[in-house]
């Protein structure tokens, strides 16, 4: 069966990573912008603050999700995950969307000022250089479990129940996006002289953190209300089932992901033969404890079906 563990592995290295790089652009671009006064180094600035202040709600959220059930939590604790994913999310709007559409919007009114330009350019490329190595390790990880589940990189990375992941896949290439943007602002100003273009920088820096922002509540609200695995996992797990030598057919299965790369499986099997209950219960047992042992299911519920009820087959892959 594929493996949805497959998911989260390096997940802690990949947001240290990320941490460690948006300190340092976050200070550089700090003391850039109050140099230069540059409205797109400003927005860059409050852009790398914001990822910073992110990556520790990540880190928080790659910790505590992968706690172990107990008798308060059946299911987990894995959809901590999404809920300290989700406060990254609304920080990535509020500290660095809004800040920045703001900031931007003002400058356009502010009068123009003499700025030095080539410290814009090292910070940028520094900052280039640090958001590269950061984005590079989440991009490896994203293209492993895209390949492991037949999937192009990008849509494992937004589509992946790890929510750490893709907040640093999608934080990292908009900071990517944000340079750039920030570099040709920069430059349109050096050469018609016009800071218009400085400020507009910062105004789209800040429309493209907003609607990064968005993305990442979306997903994170999917799966916090209950998201299902994709059709492929789903026939595989119920292939395994019926692979059993004691199950006759499926007639209900749901999966359901309840943290990074765990799975909550409800299913209702019938049976070969004409097993007395006793006999029944205790096989029902054994099958449900054989499946948990599996590290990508963190709790599995069979129960018996009910007589005449239909055998479940593959669903189309779309």
């Amino acid at each position: 069966m594929s493996d949805p563990t497959k998911e989260k592995t390096g997940g802690s290295l990949t947001v240290l990573v990320a941490l460690g790089a948006n300190l340092l652009v976050a200070i550089a671009k700090t003391i850039a912008s109050v140099i230069t006064g540059s409205a797109s180094m400003v927005a860059e600035a409050a852009h790398s603050w914001a990822d910073f202040g992110n990556e520790i709600f990540l880190l928080i959220a790659d910790r505590r999700s992968v706690r172990e059930r107990d008798g308060s939590h059946p299911l987990g604790y894995g959809r901590e995950a999404y809920v300290w994913s989700m406060f990254a999310a609304f920080g990535i709007f509020t500290a660095g969307a809004v800040v920045s559409i703001v900031h931007g919007y003002q400058q356009l009114f502010a009068v123009e000022k003499d700025a030095d330009f080539l410290i814009n350019y090292i910070v940028l490329a520094v900052a280039a250089v640090l958001e590269g190595t950061s984005f590079s390790q989440a991009y490896r990880q994203a293209r492993s479990g895209g390949k492991a589940l037949g999937k192009s990189t990008g849509a494992f990375a937004l589509t992946s129940s790890n929510a750490t992941l893709r907040a640093v896949f999608a934080e990292d290439a908009a900071a990517l996006v944000g340079l750039f943007v920030a570099f040709v602002g920069i430059l349109l100003h050096q050469l018609t002289g016009l800071a218009i273009f400085d400020a507009l920088g910062s105004i789209l820096i800040g429309i493209l953190l907003g609607v990064v922002a968005v993305v990442l509540i979306d997903r994170n609200r999917r799966f916090l209300v209950g998201q299902i695995p994709d059709a492929d996992l789903r026939n595989e797990l119920l292939a395994a089932l019926l692979e059993r030598p004691q199950i006759d057919k499926v007639t209900y299965l749901h999966l359901e992901f309840v943290g990074p790369g765990k799975l909550f499986v409800v299913a209702a099997v019938d049976f070969t033969g004409n097993e007395v209950e006793t006999r029944l219960a205790i096989l029902l047992r054994d099958i449900e404890a054989e499946i948990e042992k599996g590290e990508h299911v963190e709790r599995a519920v069979l129960t018996l079906s009910t007589p005449g009820d239909a055998a479940l087959v593959p669903t189309p892959v779309r």
